[in-house]
């Protein structure tokens, strides 16, 4: 008798167990901080490597399910730039080189969309504790401007890019990401139009920048599995 419930016992244990790796809870918020670089492209640099400044940011997150997400990112670095770096003929620089170090803070509205479903609590519908994604949407820009026409520079800008993304455990999101800032203004730089030439067009002779961070973030607020059959999505 003792070996029949014993065996009872372990039965159920082992059933037990995978159907508890099934129901990891998924989440639907995250919230967490990002550092790496940010990179000028404009009138005084071509070169996506070239002067690369420190970058920091907060960043949070709502999955709708896990392919598709919707992120909040606020960031502050600084752009760095000079017109004796370009090989172009500048008129009013010829003598003296234009020389900038501003300020830059963004706020990016982005939808996410990975490749392979994120998670950890669907392992028997495939869920991957590491996907790549893509990303894109938009955002509002503000440069302090020390050297230029202005004081200030508030733009909107179309943030694309793509990334990779790890999920350490149940909470935990390791994640690098590089994009490229479409900004709708030509003076993230201090200088419009330095080359003398009136042009038009959204994005026509308008200054860019880069960023690629590392973030980590930590999921909270459980999604209700109880509320509808999720199988049938």
């Amino acid at each position: 008798m003792k070996k029949i419930l014993t065996l009872i016992l372990f039965a159920a244990a082992m059933a037990i167990v995978p159907a508890k790796a099934q129901e990891d809870p998924e989440y639907r918020m995250e919230i967490g901080v990002g550092g790496g670089l940010m990179g000028y492209l404009g009138d005084f640099n071509g070169n996506l490597t070239k002067d690369l400044q420190p970058m920091a940011s907060v960043v949070a997150r709502y999955n709708f399910n896990p392919y598709y997400g919707l992120k909040f990112n606020l960031q502050t670095g600084k752009m760095k730039g000079s017109s004796a770096d370009v090989k172009t003929y500048y008129p009013a620089f010829a003598t003296k080189p234009y020389e900038f170090s501003n300020t830059l803070v963004g706020l990016d509205i982005t939808f996410e969309y990975n490749f392979w479903p994120y998670g950890t609590g669907r392992d028997y519908r495939g869920a991957q504790r590491l996907t790549p994604f893509i990303f894109g949407g938009l955002g509002g820009t503000y440069v302090s401007i020390k050297n230029g026409d202005k004081k200030s520079d508030f733009s909107a800008n179309v943030p694309i890019g793509i990334g990779l993304k790890y999920k350490i455990n149940k909470r935990m999101n390791l994640g690098v990401e590089w994009a490229m800032h479409f900004s709708l203004s030509d003076e993230l730089d201090g200088q419009k139009d330095p080359y003398g030439i009136v042009s038009s067009g959204a994005f026509k002779n308008t200054d860019c920048y880069s960023t690629l961070q590392l973030t980590l973030t930590y999921s909270f607020s459980a999604r209700c599995r109880t509320c509808h059959n999720e199988d049938e999505d």
